[in-house]
């Protein structure tokens, strides 16, 4: 690590591994760098390491090897309640019998702060949560959404530094899920908190972070800003993992720089990006963002590959089109594109010719 990375880094994972039965390691040898005032986003399926990382920066869970790190002190023998990380989880964690007030002013007396200084700060972090008022009520006497507030207001009151969040908002219905994605933003922002998040939601994950951890088997497969992760994945799980996305197999023909041809399983040449390929011959798996795929042939460059497709459905959704597609084989091949006065309107059964940029086509590992 370069000493300008030391200086930024507040959270430190070296070589950090964990195993629950000293034989299978759920999480493998993980080095990452969490810098302060960073949200930072683990994503992944279910089992894939995430929360156990979560858990052990949390203190709730120890490391099998490898050293956690705090403002550049190891923490692996420090409890929990002396580590001054504020936690979030999905079942939001109230006391019941206690009021909204009295489950704030918990981690405050914890800390033996005073009692002017504890409502002041109680008063300060309902405010912030859009909550003032509440401080006699009790979490069963509030919405689900109303205590998921309460519970960020908890791990914010003491103002610490780290706030962890395990599948904060997952209990919460649609609407309000998304609206609580902005208000966790918009405070990240404004606190200006270092912000370490868990979540399998993609569309979560893309919309709050600073940075995404894509966990798979106790892996980062990638780690990068959201617009990275979403266009250039590095590896065929990432590409699967986030957002939607058409995957074709076949063999790399021709590689040269930054292009390459395939020839898919079934006889038809494509042009993509060759990203984790070397070489002719190997197998590939081509990944391409349904929104990338064009339906006018006649706007790409000459000289591109143009495929054959068979019209399976057509979809209005509005502000777009949403067409699936036998291409190559593939029943579940889609294309999007927006709803224009000019924009072509196609039947089921319809053969059509489509494309795209070879530099919007990547292959990736066959996986």
């Amino acid at each position: 690590m370069a000493p300008d990375d030391i200086d930024r880094t507040f959270v430190a994972f070296e070589r950090v591994q964990k195993s629950y039965d000293g034989v299978t390691l759920v999480v493998k040898d993980l080095n990452l760098a969490i810098a302060r005032g960073e949200f930072l986003t683990m994503l992944g399926p279910s089992g894939s390491g995430k929360t156990t990382c979560l858990m052990m920066l949390a203190g709730f869970e120890t490391a099998t090897h490898g050293e956690i790190r705090l403002g550049g002190r190891p923490i692996t023998t420090v409890p929990p309640h002396r580590r001054g990380i504020g936690m979030v989880f999905q079942n939001y964690a109230l006391f019941p019998h206690l009021t909204v007030g009295e489950n704030l002013a918990f981690p405050l007396e914890v800390r033996g702060i005073g009692r002017a200084e504890r409502e002041a700060k109680i008063a300060r972090a309902l405010d912030m949560v859009q909550m003032k008022g509440f401080a006699g009520r009790r979490p069963g006497q509030l919405s689900g959404g109303q205590q998921q507030r309460i519970a960020l207001a908890r791990a914010l009151v003491f103002d610490p530094a780290l706030v962890l969040m395990d599948e904060p908002l997952g209990a919460l219905d649609k609407q309000l899920r998304e609206h609580m994605q902005f208000e966790i933003k918009h405070l990240h922002e404004r606190l200006g908190i270092t912000v370490v998040y868990v979540t399998h939601d993609q569309g979560e994950a893309l919309t709050m972070s600073d940075r995404i951890a894509v966990f798979n088997d106790g892996v980062i497969q990638q780690l990068a800003a959201p617009e990275v992760l979403y266009e250039q994945p590095m590896n065929s799980f990432v590409a699967s993992f986030i957002g939607e996305n058409n995957t074709l197999d076949g063999t790399v023909e021709t590689i040269a720089g930054e292009r390459c041809t395939v020839r898919l399983d079934g006889g038809t040449v494509i042009d993509a990006r060759p990203v984790n390929v070397s070489r002719q011959g190997v197998r590939t798996r081509v990944s391409i963002r349904p929104e990338r795929v064009e339906v006018r042939p006649e706007r790409l460059p000459r000289g591109v590959h143009l495929v054959e497709a068979e019209v399976l459905e057509f979809i209005y959704m509005g502000d777009i089109f949403r067409v699936r597609l036998n291409v190559a084989g593939n029943d579940d091949f889609v294309m999007k594109y927006r709803n224009a006065p000019d924009a072509v309107r196609l039947v089921p059964g319809a053969r059509i010719q489509i494309g795209w940029r070879p530099e919007d086509c990547r292959a990736l590992d066959a996986a």
